[in-house]
């Protein structure tokens, strides 16, 4: 199959709910080494909020992606609420009229993401930042529709983008955020958002390909 329904995403959501909950004491780690350790903690409250909200609720792709979106917007606090707001808000919004999604749908799902994500931060790749993780995710998605191969093995190359643009932000210097304060001192450890933002990004694809298969 090269397209998902829609109105069945609800269970790629939740994909994303629980990779969220089952890293959330990883996250504190991460984020405690440069930073002030509750990303893990901020992340898990916003993400068991929707699944608390919507656990009896029908609920779709796009929709979902949206009402995540506006939790983590408008109560979860910090930085990386309005950030990841954003990203999900504009995917749900570029995808919110189809009934089935396939590869080129989500690469401009996820493009569309990005885009409002740059529209409101300055980072770019390599300031050791999500974006880190989620440029070359959008990209491994755009090669995948170049070079014709499925939805599924596209999804699995934006997986290992997702892997690899995080680990390079262990060799980052910070520029951006509380953790950019320490200079030097920042280098040899990861970002915690380009982590979460790889948590995110393979929990929603292995979602995807449980519809697709």
């Amino acid at each position: 199959m090269s397209t998902f329904k829609n109105t069945d995403g609800k269970s790629v959501l939740l994909k994303m709910v629980k990779g969220i909950q089952d890293n959330k004491a990883y996250l504190g780690v991460v984020d405690g080494l440069i930073g002030d350790g509750d990303h893990g903690m901020n992340m898990n409250k916003g993400f068991t909020v929707f699944e608390t909200r919507f656990a009896d609720k029908e609920i779709g792709f796009t929709e979902g992606l949206d009402e995540l979106g506006m939790i983590l917007l408008n109560e979860i606090g910090g930085s990386m609420g309005p950030i990841y707001g954003t990203i999900l808000m504009d995917m749900a919004e570029a995808g919110e009229d189809l009934e089935d999604v396939g590869l080129e749908d989500f690469a401009k799902m996820l493009e569309a993401g990005l885009e409002g994500l740059c529209g409101i931060v300055d980072a770019r790749v390599g300031d050791k930042t999500l974006v880190d993780t989620l440029s070359p995710s959008v990209d491994a998605l755009k090669d995948g529709i170049n070079s014709g191969i499925s939805f599924k093995d596209a999804l699995e190359n934006m997986k290992a983008a997702a892997d690899k643009g995080r680990d390079s932000t262990k060799d980052m210097v910070a520029k951006f955020g509380r953790s950019s304060r320490l200079g030097e001192r920042s280098r040899g450890v990861l970002d915690a958002g380009a982590t979460s933002c790889c948590i995110i990004l393979n929990s929603m694809a292995d979602g995807i390909i449980e519809l697709l298969s």
